[in-house]
């Protein structure tokens, strides 16, 4: 009896061990089981809260070999292993490309209307600058002008009568002649141009009208000009003396 009672007990303890260590096991397991599957929760998130910026600390942009670097250090990817860029890489690279081709049209048109606008300047420098140099003697030729005059009314003072009875009157008419002729090349040397507007239509702008003329009188139609009292003088195509004028009547 005592030996089947201890034979009893054995089998007792070893099924009681049997039972420990398969629960032991299966705890053992499913610990695993949910550590595994909490870091892999853990690691999913991780991922999915990764920010893949382009821009480096000095908040410059990476180039875009630098930005893959930068992605495959911020995954772990080892080097020969394949990059398979996750969904918020492509969104910041969408996003920044978006940026970058707004910048760069705003960039170009302020670019177009710089260059527009200093072109502009230049050519107003440039054509204020040519015309200092041609009307800088503007006022010396109006001053000169009154000198043409004056010799016109010494030649005009003159009949021809005189001249051919008198050599002396002769010498000193030819050499008046003389004297206004050179002026004139001098003045058209410097653009500086006679203007006589005999038989052309009266303009206020262009003219300045001293008297009028009847129009059976006249050999111009009405408004146009019978008469030049004084002629008129442009420099470079800019009237610097209106001709004195006289005009027909108008009807």
């Amino acid at each position: 009896m005592y030996g089947r009672g201890c034979q009893g007990i054995s089998r007792i303890i070893r099924l009681s061990r049997f039972i420990g260590n398969n629960n032991v096991s299966r705890l053992q397991n499913s610990a695993n089981f949910f550590s595994t599957s909490t870091k892999e929760n853990s690691s999913s998130e991780e991922t999915k809260e990764l920010k893949f910026s382009i821009k480096c600390k000095d908040d410059k942009r990476l180039p875009f070999d630098k930005y893959l670097e930068h992605v495959k250090n911020t995954l772990a990817i080892k080097e020969g292993e394949e990059l398979k860029a996750p969904e918020s890489a492509l969104k910041t690279i969408g996003e920044e490309y978006d940026t970058l081709i707004n910048e760069v049209s705003e960039l170009k048109n302020k670019y177009l209307r710089s260059v527009a606008e200093t072109e502009n300047v230049r050519k107003r420098g440039v054509r204020l600058v040519d015309d200092a140099k041609v009307f800088a003697i503007q006022g010396f030729c109006k001053d000169l002008l009154e000198v043409a005059d004056i010799l016109n009314l010494a030649i005009n003072a003159v009949s021809k009568e005189e001249i051919e009875n008198d050599k002396k009157l002769k010498d000193l008419y030819d050499g008046i002649v003389m004297t206004k002729t050179v002026l004139l090349k001098t003045f058209n040397k410097h653009g500086l141009v006679p203007v006589n507007p005999e038989g052309e239509k009266f303009d206020p702008n262009l003219h300045e009208a001293v008297f009028q003329v009847p129009k059976e009188q006249a050999t111009v139609p009405s408004e146009h000009i019978a008469h030049v009292a004084k002629i008129g003088y442009s420099l470079h195509g800019r009237p610097i003396r209106p001709a004195q004028v006289g005009v027909v009547k108008s009807d």
